[in-house]
Order: structure tokens, then sequence, then C-alpha cells
């Protein structure tokens, strides 16, 4: 069997439909209708002699012949494509369409008001978006990558750490006058707390203090549970009770202090924030731009935490607070 640009191509699509779950994210990252995508691996299915998918109305399926062929052929499209970027200069090149699976409380509270600056600086780039609750499949959900909160998730992505954020707990003000301020961890128990909703554990975040090497673990009992930043902030300066934050993205709440730091000696707990990648040898410039210019927003805190150098980015062998 002769190779030809017919079969290429119909390997191709193949991939796309394995990697993205459907005939249409897949007609959408190779800039194709469904109907061609569909023709496509109709076509490579006679060509071949064997049926690689299984399809329905809802969901297509690797046939053990389809994934053979994919597994196969897999390894030698990458190394097609990278070696096409780097012949063309692309490389270096920030263009084309940017899909980030992105943190809400990131997006919202740090990302959103320097996204016209991000734009202007890459008018080639299209950027979406998509706030997710947990990262998911990157390469099977179309993204080039993920901005997430918490220890990287086991697997073959490189993680890559921008920040450690502290955790604080906080109250406003007149909730404090009211309640008055609990001295020790413990004393916590007695108060209304916010609490917020793990989507992991479909519970709530436990509460915990650090100080030095000591941990103490209070039980998450409250009777206000959220799901939204935005609800637990506004609900925290509204006088609700205490909450536990993390300190990015808030510093205009407790610079004009709707917002008062109680613990302070227990304040030692860090949450980190990473980027997370497939792992290729060639990073698209997309990639890497997205990732320096959140870096390049993130320096005033990395400078108010007195940290000069960031880890560099590493393989992940497989979030806590808002």
């Amino acid at each position: 069997m002769g190779l030809d640009g017919k079969l290429l191509s119909g390997v191709t699509v193949l991939a796309a439909v394995a990697e993205t779950g459907s005939f249409v994210r897949a007609a959408d990252s190779l800039g194709l209708s469904p109907s061609g995508v569909s023709r496509a691996i109709s076509r490579l299915e006679k060509r071949i002699g064997v049926r690689v998918l299984d399809r329905t109305t809802r969901s297509q399926t690797l046939t053990d012949e389809g994934r053979r062929l994919y597994e196969a052929a897999g390894p030698h499209l990458i190394g097609i494509e990278e070696a096409a970027i780097a012949a063309s200069g692309a490389a270096n090149a920030v263009r084309g369409k940017l899909r980030v699976n992105i943190d809400p409380f990131f997006s919202r509270t740090v990302l959103a008001a320097r996204l016209p600056e991000l734009l202007r600086r890459y008018p080639e780039l299209t950027l979406e978006l998509i706030m997710r609750d947990a990262v998911g499949d990157l390469v099977a959900d179309g993204f080039d990558l993920a901005v997430r909160f918490g220890p990287p998730p086991e697997g073959t992505l490189v993680a890559r750490k921008l920040l450690d954020t502290r955790v604080l707990t906080v109250a406003a003000p007149r909730y404090l006058d009211e309640r008055g301020v609990p001295q020790r961890p413990e004393d916590v128990v007695r108060h209304e707390r916010i609490l917020f909703y793990n989507p992991v554990t479909s519970k709530p975040f436990e509460w915990v203090f650090y100080r030095n090497r000591q941990m103490i673990e209070i039980p998450a009992n409250g009777r206000l549970l959220v799901s939204d930043v935005d609800t637990m902030l506004g609900s925290c300066t509204a006088g609700a009770g205490i909450a536990q934050i993390m300190d990015l993205g808030v510093e205009h709440l407790m610079s004009a202090g709707a917002l008062k730091e109680i613990l302070r000696e227990w304040q030692d707990e860090r949450f980190p924030l990473y980027a997370l990648y497939p792992s290729r040898r060639h990073q698209a410039a997309k990639v890497s731009a997205f990732i320096d210019f959140c870096l390049e927003m993130l320096a005033p805190a990395l400078a108010a935490r007195g940290r000069k150098t960031l880890a560099p980015p590493r393989q992940t062998g497989a979030g806590r607070k808002r």
C-alpha cells in the first residue's frame, strides 16, 4: 500500500477525533465541517479496509483497529507537526487560537482586567478562556493549557508553578465588633463561618491552620456554604461570618478595611498556582506567551512575598481554598 496524501489526511482526522472525542470538536480544531470530518473517516476506512470508529448519535469510539492505528501513527503526526512549525519559523509567532482551562477565581480577580493589554500585545492571537472546576483531560477537551490552583494532577502534564499564595482567615470589622475576635484556631467553632464548596469531594473545603510545623484542622461546619468566590467575598464583607481566602486578588478589600485578618500567627499555609500543559518537545509560542504574561501580572505579588525565583517546569507524576 503506497502512502499518499489522502491516507495521511485521513489518519490526521482520526487522531483529532480520538483526542477531542467528537466530530464537532475535531472539525473545529481542523477547520472543517463535522460532515467533512465524517467523510474523511469514511474515506480512510474504505482506503484501509477496516472500520476505525464505532459511531452512535451521541459519541464516536475507536475500534480496536482504530486504536492501534491511532497509537502507532500519533507520535509520527506530532513529529511532523513540530518539524513543520520549526521549519516555518512559526514557533516564534504568537498567533492562532489559544484555549485555556482557567480557574474561575484567577480569571475574575486577576486576569480579566489585563485582557485588553494581552490582546493588544498579540493582535494575531484569538483567546478562549473556559472556566472549569477541574483540569480534566486537556487534550481530549481541546485545551492548549490550564491555569489552576492546587497540587498538579497525576498524569503526563508539564506543571510550572507560577505563584504560592497565602491562605488568610478574615472577617468584616463589624462582624468582629459584634462577635469578638478569635484568639486561637479552636475559637472559630463558636463563630459563623462561610464555607467553600469542593467540587472534587462534594463537601466543604476543610479549615486548616499552620504555624511553623504545627497544624490544626478544624471540622468544616457552618450554616453558609457557597461555590462562588464573589458570593463568599461579598457575604464576608457584609458581615455574614469568618472566611478562609487566598490573598491573591483581594488586596483592595484588605487595604480598604473591608476585611480584616485574624489569627495572623496561624497563616503559614501556602496554596500554589500552576500552569499545566501537555508534554511536547516544542512548546507553541502562544502557550509560552500566555504563561509569560501571567508571570508578568503576578510579579508584584511575587515581589511582595520576597520570592526571587520560580520553580522550573516539571513533569507531573500522575484545590483547596478559593
